[in-house]
């Protein structure tokens, strides 16, 4: 985050005139300030001040500057202000939306004390802090405020989390509360979440952490749950000052603090975790900031000053230009502004979840935002400014966006479509699709608003190419799907989502309705009612249509004719009726369809508006429509109900249709008759309920509203009832009413009137009575039987026991279970006949699979397969076969098998055709199957295998002949007889077959069979075949071959050219000319861009005839190399004098000459044979053959030799020679070395002094250091001698280092001096340690370079530990090598002999380790040795000594008065020295001071219990001591004074201080001091504020000895549990008196106040009690004690002399 100044919006004035507050509103359009004279200016976002306004008191009477302004926050709709005040009120002024509007005020909250701080986060809802330490909230709509929590601390700051659900108060002690009025499900904790060191009056509340600054200049960020996280510590800046207040930005990331003179800023690094400071704002003369106003859009910060300044910066931390149209502004890592440059508009682009935004897009026609975080996606629409951010994990970039709806983003990504509703941070849907085209995909989001609906969110996509599905986006559920019989390529939802347009043809909506218009060839079809889809109104038209317009009243479809526009106006009538019903307005539908004669499409119309006016209760026009549709009845029926409304509506106002006739009547017409009971029983209407259904002849309904309602009338309605049923016939009817009440014998007789037997028979069953009644059941079963009723006939014979009749029923009804269940019970023996008759009744009834069972409990085997078989149960078929006798089942098994082979399933069928001995079907069916194997397999286990052969091989013949060659491959291959389908496709010849199978079966004979059949194709003429068999053999060159017998050679050119070598083709070309000869090989050779090369080969293979030809014809220029390629040809033939012609003519008279070289040099061959190497050297020289001298020379090992002709004869290879002598020479190790020598004298003494450095300098050590310093001193000697100086200085920095690596340091070192390599001499010597040399060398030479070898020494000395050595060259460092080591003594003993300075330095740091090692006195006791210096960093030694001394037990006692001797000594010397230092007088003077009298209180006390007559004054001491217990471990000390006034006697003090150490130990053990009670210590100098102990300081078995004593002591009704008081009236020991005030000095001896009889001292302030002194002095004068006489010898130092009188016994 950059901050960039832009301008001053308010000139800051000469004096103090602070701006007391700032604040911008939500909108970021307005900004205000309060000045220090209450007045809020307000100023645009530009800056431009456009309006002010004073703020008002509390009470006009006090005056209007009886307060100060402390707190401002605009409300959250930016129309309001609240104004927090000193004075205990807040004011909430309405401002308005527009500049100038009145300011009004609209709530004011009366407080109990001042306002301090106010935020106002969230609407109605004030949040601000008191000076009485409360946080309280005011809601503006209930004009009421109250305490959200209380503390006991002034509020000193108030701020809210980005979202403002969260608040966080900074309070006076320290303290930080948090509370949440939401914790968006974070879990963070509420309350004190942190206790700051100072008060936090600069507070943020930023998205990680909170940061809180005040007076102790120090920055902490706190983490989530109050722990540190991190510290800013400017305390130690000279220059910086408090921080007086802190913002963070709207995001989140970014805080920026102010103080004096600066800003300073800091950002959250997410990726770290860490806060990191940005380059801090510092503007001189800008003096104290005193408020801070961050813009919500992140973009401006503006800074109030104390001189009454305002200051506006800009933020950001970077900028960018988006295709020279927007504007990006980064204002924090999760927040951009971008401005849309031509129109100025702006809209902010935020994470809400705090993430990084990536990268930012403007898409979709340059309307809409798109912008990436790591987790989120953020969309926004820049008209309407609606912005959405959702969970979004990246996929590469790979998504695809389609904004052609306004309202829905659609993503397409991995084949799933996400829908984002611009403003909505949650996915609207999210559908699996592969159609990725926006006009496949229908969203409709509350796009016309309809009656009773308020969310209407819906989608339409293609699941797949003819296959539409419709989603309720807000349920998230599936509403249905539409399948269509061919492509969809366009869908479109109605604007209500209620209905759907797709099309494998062009159609549309039109706009605002739900009238469809489409286009079929010449004709433009109109539907005006979609729910009437056969009724279409048709034009026709001559074009396209292309569009379709609406507006003016009238709705035009436009067709492109031709070149000219032609508009058809559609019956904006029609349309508009549409419209008015969706709109719900049913007086304007019906004012329009009275206009429209009766059509088919009016008729619709008016059906639909009946069945909606009904919905909607508007009567009289559905009255009106079933008028118009011609439905009387209804029209007639409504037109009574609608008189009943209106009498209603005349005589009691209101609506009539809520009138219980009129809604029970509605019920009627929608033939809900219970709704309209319902209605007329909720208004006690019983007789016009009853009437309702009289009239519609529903008697059932109207007797049971009577009965229910305890009719009168009842008795009557059921006989009215009964002979209504009579006189109507329905005997049915009314013998269910006489059985209703009872009436059997009546009920029956009406039902065997009405022919219902089958009623009578189960009435007399369920009634034991009518049984009884034998002729009234033979009735009935006649007419059952009768009736063939014969299962009902049975049932009331078994009834009256009758089995037999009833067996013969049951069997005549086909009542088959009850048959068989009678016949297990009373005929056994007829159940498997009835199991069979019922298994036939099934296979009649076409049950076969439900009569298998039967069969089988009626043991009818064969009747149970064939039903299985018939039932095709073929798992429950093989069941029952397997259970059969194999001469039964074999019938069976090969039907069930002819199924399975049908499944394919051919394991199972084999198995089956085995088990009925059809093993041959098995394998036909395998091998019509092509499953040769299995056959084969098959056939193999029940044939013999020459059979098998026989068989399969006659098989293939057949197949063969038919021309099934592979089939009949397979069947040869199953009885491993592949030669004979080698030989078929041979004879066939079907080569690729063959060779396919011998590849297969006889790989090792696969190259040979190509080559023969290539041979055989060749012979054919059949070359292109013959071609790819021997290519397959990998035979081109047969190939060219046979193409150059053929005389094809482009043939064979082609083919060397693919397969042959780089220069094969190159061959054949030259083949091919040589054949053509003459002109046309020239030709040819060219036009293959190979003449040249054909020239040179014809050379290279002796054809020199050939090649002159070429030459001569088109080559002129190569004729002499031809000349001379032949006579080298003739010289290797020893034919010299041809030769010798030909290179003549080649031009090449050298190359003549050469040849007379060759013989000169085959002489000298000769004479090296017989080693005579000078006649050989001389016979070389002469043919001019150096070269081959010198490597003769080198092949013999003679390379003095070697290198003398090549110095000689070949120079330019001398370097190269020498350098392949260096590496025989190291291959040869120390000869080698040797020979670099040998090789070095003897360039030395040729003159040749660089070569001769160079070879001393490649002898290396190999065992010989010796040998090797000789050389590379030779080496530097000769380079110094003989050598340039360059050469000179590179030669002995070479020899240098390695005559160090050898240990010659002083030759090294000499070497280098001969150079004036002064800094290198040195270094050779300090490397080996002859460091008086180095020193000389230095000190003579160049001093510069002392320092140097003393730092070298130093550090020398205090690697290799020799301290002793080290004190001499450098003191400090010898003494911080004492304290590494832990040799403090010595360390002591060396500082004591420097100066004081750094003597205390050391004794410091020794006291320190002691008091870390709990060596405290061991630590005075250096202090007591050494002195007490009054440097302030000594200080924290000085009182953690004193601190662990006053702590330590076993100090109450005569033997530890030295220890307290030589801590009052050391705080004595240590006040002394204080009093001459900077700080004398200073607090910690003061309180060295305290602590010099409380050691000498402990040391005087010490030396008193060594005497006897001096008890009460060691008593006295430590009641004294108490005064002190600030700065005392408080129990010890109470226990102390208890002690001591227990052994004196003084029980009551005893009592009292005892009872409170009780109370302290309980404190300590509990942790906290706040349950003390002070009563007993009310008026005296015993402080109450003191620090609680960490641990305990007496013993377990001390403190029960005490509280034992406490509470015998508690029962005695004789002690006063009060502290003795004096003539003062108050405590005796106390110096000061409750009463006056008045303060005394407290007494040297005892500590107790002296209030007469006062000795005074030299030294002012110091003063003793007369009887006490004398006391003291009679004591020693008695005892002689030396420690008595020590305290007074300490007393006369310390108080300048004792007084004059020693002794006085007045």
């Amino acid at each position: 985050m950059h901050l960039k100044h832009l301008r001053t919006l308010l000139s800051p004035q000469d004096g103090a005139a602070k701006v007391t507050c700032m604040a911008w509103s939500q909108n970021n359009a307005k900004f205000a300030v309060c000045t220090v004279d209450r007045v809020v200016l307000l100023y645009d976002e530009h800056g431009e001040r456009r309006d002010k306004f004073s703020t008002k008191p509390a009470d006009m009477k006090y005056g209007r500057k009886s307060y100060m302004v402390k707190g401002m926050a605009f409300s959250p709709d930016s129309t309001k202000i609240a104004i927090g005040q000193t004075d205990n009120i807040i004011y909430v002024y309405k401002i308005g939306e527009d500049w100038g509007d009145k300011k009004v005020i609209c709530n004011k909250f009366i407080q109990t004390s001042a306002v301090t701080c106010l935020q106002w986060p969230a609407e109605y809802i004030i949040v601000f802090g008191l000076a009485e330490g409360k946080v309280r909230l005011a809601n503006t709509k209930t004009n009421k405020s109250s305490t959200i929590y209380g503390t006991e601390s002034y509020v000193v700051s108030l701020t809210t989390n980005c979202s403002g659900k969260g608040i966080l108060s900074g309070h006076a002690d320290g303290t930080i509360v948090r509370y949440f009025f939401d914790d968006e499900g974070s879990g963070e904790s509420q309350g004190k979440l942190v206790n700051h060191p100072c008060p936090p009056y600069a507070l943020a509340w930023a998205t990680n952490s909170i940061v809180a600054a005040g007076c102790d200049r120090k920055i902490v960020a706190y983490g989530k749950e109050g722990h540190m996280l991190q510290t800013f510590d400017y305390s130690r800046d000279p220059q910086e000052r408090e921080f007086t207040t802190a913002v963070s930005s709207p995001g989140g990331q970014s805080v920026v603090l102010g103080s004096y003179d600066r800003l300073r800023v800091f950002n959250w690094i997410p990726r770290r975790s860490i806060w990191e400071e940005a380059k801090p704002k510092e503007i001189t003369n800008l003096y104290t900031i005193t408020a801070l106003a961050w813009k919500r859009d992140g973009s401006r910060l503006c800074v109030g000053t104390l001189c009454g300044g305002v200051e506006q910066f800009d933020c950001c931390l970077r900028r960018s230009i988006y295709k020279n149209k927007f504007e990006l502004t980064y204002v924090g890592p999760s927040q951009v502004i971008v401005k849309n440059l031509s129109s100025g508009t702006r809209v902010v682009l935020k994470s809400h979840y705090g993430y990084e935004v990536e990268e930012v897009k403007i898409l979709g026609k340059e309307r809409y935002l798109v912008a990436h975080t790591s987790e989120t996606l953020l969309l926004g629409d820049l008209n309407t400014n609606r912005l959405s951010e959702i969970a979004w994990q990246g996929s590469g970039g790979n998504e695809k966006y389609f904004f052609e709806n306004e309202n829905v983003c659609m993503i397409f990504n991995a084949g799933e479509l996400t829908l984002v509703e611009y403003g909505n941070n949650d996915t609207l849907g999210s559908v699996r699709t592969e159609f990725m085209n926006p006009h496949l995909i229908s969203v409709r989001i509350n796009e016309r608003c309809q009656r009773g609906t308020e969310d209407n969110k819906k989608l339409a996509y293609l699941i797949d190419i003819k296959t539409i599905a419709i989603v309720d986006l807000i349920g998230g559920y599936n509403i249905g799907t539409v399948s269509h019989e061919s492509r969809v390529d366009w869908l479109e939802l109605n604007e209500t989502g209620h209905k759907l347009l797709f099309r494998d043809r062009k159609l549309r909506w039109v706009p605002g309705s739900d009238v469809l218009v489409a286009q079929n060839r010449n004709s433009l079809c109109v539907w005006y009612n979609i729910e009437a889809p056969e009724r279409v109104t048709m034009f026709t038209i001559r074009g396209d249509v292309i569009g379709l317009e609406r507006g003016g009243g009238k709705t035009e479809v436009m067709v492109m004719e031709g070149v000219t526009t032609v508009a058809y106006t559609l019956d904006e009538g029609l349309i508009e009726f549409g419209t008015a019903i969706d709109d719900g307005n049913y007086i304007r539908a019906t004012a329009f369809l009275e206009t429209l004669e009766m059509t088919p499409e009016t008729e619709a119309m008016w059906k639909t508006l009946s069945k909606l006016a009904l919905e909607a209760r508007q009567l009289h026009i559905a009255e009106r429509c079933f008028s118009a549709l011609g439905q009387v009845a209804k029209a007639r029926f409504l037109h009574e109900t609608n008189e009943i409304a209106d009498q209603v509506s005349r005589e009691y106002g209101g609506e009539g249709t809520d009138f219980y006739q009129v809604r029970a009547r509605l019920a009627m017409l929608e033939k809900n008759y219970k709704l309209a009971e319902m209605i007329f029983l909720e208004q006690n209407a019983v007789e016009e309920a009853m009437g309702m259904y009289q009239e519609l002849h529903r008697w059932d309904e109207c007797i049971a509203v009577a009965e229910a309602k305890g009719h009168p009338a009842l008795e009557k309605l059921r006989r009215s009832y009964y002979q209504w049923l009579m006189d109507t016939q329905q005997e049915e009817r009314a013998g269910e009413l006489q059985e209703s009440q009872g009436d059997g014998l009546a009920a029956i007789s009406l039902y065997l009137k009405a022919g219902l037997p089958a009623k009578a028979a189960r009435l007399v069953l369920t009634r034991e009575e009518l049984l009884a009644n034998t002729e009234l059941v033979e009735h009935i079963t006649a007419a059952l039987i009768k009736g063939e009723l014969y299962e009902r006939a049975g049932d009331l014979f078994e009834k009256i026991h009758n089995p037999q009749k009833a067996l013969e029923c049951y069997r005549k009804g086909n009542a088959f279970m009850k048959a068989v269940e009678l016949a297990r019970l009373a005929f056994p023996v007829e159940v498997v006949k009835l199991e069979e008759a019922w298994g036939d009744h099934l296979v009649q009834q076409k049950q076969l699979d439900a009569a298998i069972n039967h069969y089988i409990e009626a043991r009818c085997s064969i009747k149970a397969i064939e039903a299985a078989l018939g039932a095709r149960q073929w798992k429950k078929a093989i069941y029952i076969l397997d259970l059969q006798d194999r001469n039964t089942a074999s019938k069976y098994y090969p039907l069930v098998a002819q199924h399975y082979a049908s499944l394919q399933e051919y394991e199972i069928a084999e198995e089956l055709y085995t088990k009925g001995d059809r093993t041959k079907d098995a394998i036909d069916m395998y091998t019509q199957a092509g499953r040769w194997e299995q056959a084969h397999k098959l056939a193999m286990k029940c044939m013999r295998p020459e059979d098998v052969s026989v068989l399969y091989i006659t098989q293939a013949q057949e197949m063969e002949k038919q021309g099934k060659y592979r089939e009949a491959e397979r069947l040869y291959v199953t009885v491993q007889e592949p030669d004979l389908a080698i030989t078929m496709y041979k004879k066939h010849k079907l080569y690729d077959d063959m060779i396919r199978l011998v590849g297969k079966h006889h790989p090792d004979l696969l190259s040979d069979t190509h080559l023969h059949l290539g041979k055989e194709l060749e012979a054919e003429g059949r070359l292109q075949e013959a071609e790819y068999h021997y290519l397959e053999a990998q035979e081109w060159k047969a190939t060219v071959n046979m193409y150059r017998a053929s005389g094809l050679w482009e043939e064979a050119y082609r083919v060397a050219r693919t397969q042959g070598g780089a220069n094969a083709h190159k061959h054949v070309a030259y083949l091919w000319a040589k054949s053509l000869g003459g002109e046309a090989a020239v030709r040819l050779l060219n036009k293959l861009g190979l003449l040249e090369a054909a020239v040179d080969h014809a050379a290279d293979n002796c054809s020199f005839e050939f090649a002159f030809e070429l030459s001569r014809l088109a080559l002129k220029h190569k004729t002499p190399e031809v000349h001379l390629k032949y006579a080298m040809f003739l010289e290797d033939e020893g034919k010299f004098e041809e030769a010798e012609a030909e290179f003549i003519r080649a031009g090449k008279p050298k190359e003549a000459v050469l040849i007379v070289a060759e013989v000169l040099v085959g002489q000298a061959r000769g004479a090296l044979e017989e080693k005579d190497f000078q006649k050989a050297e001389g016979l070389l020289l002469r043919a001019q053959r150096p070269g081959l001298a010198l490597n003769y020379y080198k092949e013999a090992g003679l390379w003095s030799d070697a290198l003398r002709i090549c110095k000689d004869y070949v120079p330019s290879q001398l370097e190269a020679l020498q350098e392949e002598y260096e590496r025989e020479a190291t291959k040869k190790g120390a000869r080698g070395v040797e020979g670099f020598v040998e090789q070095a004298r003897h360039w030395e003494q040729a003159g040749e002094y660089s070569r001769a450095v160079d070879c001393y300098l490649k002898v290396r050590d190999s065992g010989n250091s010796g040998l090797a310093e000789k050389c590379w001193m030779k080496a530097a000697e000769l380079s110094i001698k003989f050598l340039p100086p360059q050469r000179n200085m590179e030669v002995v920095l070479a020899v240098g280092p390695q005559l160090i690596g050898i240990g010659k340091h002083s030759a090294a070192a000499e070497l280098y001096l001969n150079l004036d390599l002064v800094k290198e001499a040195i270094d050779a010597f300090i490397e080996g340690e002859e460091w008086n040399k180095a020193k000389r060398v230095a000190k003579e030479l160049d001093p510069r370079y002392e320092d140097y070898v003393d730092q070298h020494y130093k550090e020398f000395l205090k690697n290799q530990g020799k301290v002793d050595s080290l004190v001499g060259v450098d003191v400090i460092a010898a003494l911080d090598l004492y304290v590494e080591q832990g040799q403090w003594d010595k360390c002591i003993e060396t500082a004591t002999k420097q100066n004081y300075k750094i003597l205390h330095k050391y004794v410091a740091l020794y006291a320190t380790h002691l008091i870390r090692e709990g060596s405290s006195a061991q630590a005075l006791a250096l202090y007591v040795q050494h002195g007490a210096p009054a440097n302030p960093q000594n200080f924290n030694i000085y009182k953690r000594i004193f601190t662990d001394m006053v702590s330590s037990p076993g100090t109450n006692c005569a033997e530890a008065y030295h220890s307290w001797a030589d801590l009052r000594d050391v705080l004595f010397n240590l006040c002394e020295n204080l009093v001459k230092s900077s700080e004398a007088n200073s607090p910690a003077h003061e309180e060295f001071k305290t602590m010099l009298l409380i050691a000498h209180y402990y040391a005087t006390r010490s030396a008193a219990q060594s005497v006897k007559q001096l008890e009460t004054v060691a008593a006295r001491l430590s009641v004294s001591l108490l005064r002190h217990t600030q700065l005392l471990p408080v129990d010890k000390a109470f226990y102390e004074a208890g002690i001591a006034a227990k052994a004196v006697g003084w029980d009551n003090m005893a009592f009292i201080f005892l009872n409170r150490f009780l109370d302290l130990t309980d404190a300590i053990e509990e942790g906290t001091l706040d349950g003390l009670d002070h009563s007993d210590f009310q008026d005296t100098d015993i402080p109450f504020e003191v620090p609680l102990p960490a641990k305990q300081h007496v013993p377990e078995a001390e403190r029960e000895e005490v509280r034992d004593w406490v509470l015998t002591v508690s029962m005695d009704q004789r002690l006063e549990q009060v502290l003795p008081r004096d003539e003062r009236g108050a405590y005796e020991a106390s110096l000061v008196a409750a009463s006056t005030g008045v303060r005394a000095l407290p007494c040297l001896i005892t500590g107790y106040p002296i209030l007469r009889n006062k000795i005074e001292f030299k030294r002012p302030g110091k003063a003793a009690n007369k009887d006490n002194w004398n006391k003291f002095l009679m004591a020693i004068k008695t005892s002689h004690s030396p420690v008595c006489q020590d305290v007074l010898k300490f007393i006369s130092q310390w108080c300048g002399g004792l007084p004059s009188t020693s002794f006085s016994f007045q």
